[in-house]
């Protein structure tokens, strides 16, 4: 282990009350794509740009286009947790680790037995019927071709993801702030650190061990207390519990 590496086996070691804060490179080595890398969906060419499709104005008029998307680019039902986020539900066991806080809508965290998750986005894993409210879990929505419509009353069924020109959740939100602003250790990983306002969120923490862990140099590096550049996976990997 490297200088860099001892000191956060070091820091967690110490700590009591961490929390991780973590985006879409948490889960590329569980084979999901970064929205924002250079392979990532943003660089590939659709008829729309994801931003377009992926907001809620774009969902409410062209509902066929906005699931042909969807389904081809943002499920994956065969993803596996990968060593960061059975890290990470390894320290929530051992009591060192209090929440994360995530800006992915794949479920890994909880798949990998993490309990106490705030999803900024929302989840896959959760669909609504927009006019009765029954819920619909992903293994539904995967049989569904075209628009999915509630069998029981007919409406759409909309997933619970957060899609441009909607609001977070106030409530996820709260409880995120609250968690963060307690911290005595806040480890952000696989993030660029640009999407708003979620982002904005590490502002809350008070403590000295803010730690960054990402493949790329982030806005926030030089705030941080430690950066350690490289896959996530492989660096919490290499923690000892």
């Amino acid at each position: 282990m490297d200088e860099k590496g001892q000191k956060l086996q070091n820091w967690i070691d110490e700590s009591q009350n961490i929390v991780f804060f973590g985006g879409a490179g948490v889960s590329t080595e569980s084979g999901i794509p970064d929205f924002r890398s250079v392979d990532g969906l943003y660089n590939q060419q659709y008829a729309y740009p994801p931003e377009t499709i992926l907001s809620h104005t774009f969902f409410q008029k062209n509902p066929e286009e906005f699931y042909r998307f969807y389904h081809n680019k943002m499920l994956f039902p065969d993803a596996k947790p990968n060593a960061a986020h059975r890290k990470l539900a390894e320290l929530e066991r051992a009591g060192k680790l209090k929440a994360v806080v995530t800006q992915n809508i794949d479920g890994l965290h909880q798949a990998a037995g993490s309990v106490n998750v705030y999803e900024l986005h929302g989840s896959v894993h959760r669909n609504y019927c927009m006019k009765c409210h029954q819920f619909y879990d992903l293994d539904f929505m995967m049989k569904q071709e075209g628009v999915p419509h509630c069998p029981v009353c007919g409406g759409m069924i909309k997933p619970d993801v957060v899609l441009y020109e909607e609001s977070l959740d106030q409530e996820t939100i709260e409880a995120a702030v609250l968690a963060i602003s307690r911290a005595d250790m806040l480890i952000i990983g696989g993030t660029s650190l640009a999407v708003y306002p979620a982002a904005g969120l590490i502002r809350y923490y008070r403590g000295h061990k803010l730690t960054l862990i990402n493949k790329s140099p982030t806005p926030y590096d030089k705030e941080a207390d430690l950066v350690i550049a490289g896959p996530i996976g492989e660096i919490l990997g290499a923690i000892s519990v």
